[in-house]
């Protein structure tokens, strides 16, 4: 296979993007609004595109940052990263098409990707391609996430299987709830704007901090409502909105993006209260498989969802670089350094 690097989504074939409902993190609309409104300054894309005689078989969407090494065109938001590929590609071509991916890599030190599945069937072929190509391949961790599967599930069968304080605490909560508070659900372009408006507003006063790229969110927004993939969810009280979710309805995942409630409503729990009423109306539509609470290991989520999964980084390095020789020494070190701390820390705790 051969590699060229193209700097235009439009140069793509649209047969590598995945339908956003199958798998969004992967599909046209995120990457276009990544580009438009998540790049960090000066940065610029680079989609490196395998071709079988002249056929595009796969792409590996990457980010140019001035003084940084090739990274994965990954943002803050990206739940979940994957090189592009054809429908109907095998394995062996995704070796193949790792293999090329990293000859075009080796004319760097290193190439860092994120948020990469731990679990996924690509990425042993994907690995294993690269080091043929003779780049040495380290993985490291890069987030947890939260999920959890509801096939076939009510809100009854659900919330019996949370912990029984939560369930406690949200047959109080939704009782008080429902005499001081409204809640919205915004599913398509019907009052979107409005609905972005209070999303903002709920998340300029909270204790989240500024945003990074703050026209993101919005934007993805309005991207996805025409989709039938947008679920903006809103609780309101008499003096306006006090708590809001964004989330993404898949075909059969239902991700949570953003989320944030005002502090000064602390006493009616407006976050436990929307998570609560989002779920049951995500769960009411059926079809829904999966609950996905995004990135991190945020101390709730354990609470909402009962399994964890890792999201994997990997250096993709170049040993033959000098660079890149320095950048495997310094990963390996680290984890040496890492290894002999939990051994000392099981030592110190076994005596």
């Amino acid at each position: 296979m051969e590699v060229g690097a193209h700097a235009r989504l439009d140069d793509l074939p649209r047969a590598l993007f995945p339908a956003p409902a199958m798998d969004f993190f992967s599909s046209l609309p995120w990457y276009q609004t990544v580009l438009a409104h998540a790049l960090p300054g000066g940065a610029a894309p680079c989609f490196a595109v395998a071709a079988w005689g002249g056929l595009p078989r796969a792409a590996l969407p990457l980010l140019m940052a001035p003084g940084a090494p090739p990274a994965s065109l990954t943002t803050p938001y990206t739940c979940r990263f994957a090189p592009l590929y054809a429908p109907d590609i095998t394995a062996p071509e995704q070796t193949a098409a790792a293999a090329a991916f990293a000859r075009f890599g080796r004319a760097f030190p290193l190439i860092r990707l994120d948020a990469l599945d731990d679990a996924a069937t690509g990425l042993a072929p994907f690995i294993a391609g690269m080091r043929q190509a003779g780049l040495a391949v380290e993985r490291f961790d890069h987030f947890g996430n939260w999920h959890e599967p509801v096939r076939g599930q009510d809100w009854d069968t659900y919330l019996a299987a949370r912990p029984g304080a939560l369930r406690t605490t949200l047959r109080r909560k939704l009782k008080r709830a429902a005499g001081e508070t409204r809640f919205e659900l915004i599913s398509g372009l019907a009052g979107l704007e409005a609905g972005i408006a209070a999303y903002e507003a709920v998340y300029a006063e909270s204790w989240k901090h500024a945003e990074p790229f703050p026209r993101f969110n919005a934007a993805l927004m309005r991207a996805i409502a025409p989709l039938g993939l947008l679920r903006l969810a809103l609780l309101h009280s008499a003096n306006g909105p006090i708590a809001a979710q964004f989330w993404i309805r898949t075909e059969h995942t239902a991700t949570v993006l953003k989320l944030a409630h005002l502090e000064t409503a602390r006493a009616l729990s407006p976050g436990t209260v929307l998570t609560a009423l989002a779920l049951r109306a995500l769960l009411a539509e059926g079809g829904i498989t999966s609950l996905d609470f995004g990135r991190g290991d945020d101390p709730y989520k354990a609470l909402w969802t009962s399994l964890r999964r890792q999201r994997v980084g990997l250096l993709l390095i170049n040993p033959r670089h000098p660079s890149g020789m320095m950048a495997l020494l310094r990963h390996r070190l680290g984890r040496l350094r890492r290894r002999w701390r939990r051994q000392g820390t099981q030592h110190a705790h076994s005596l």
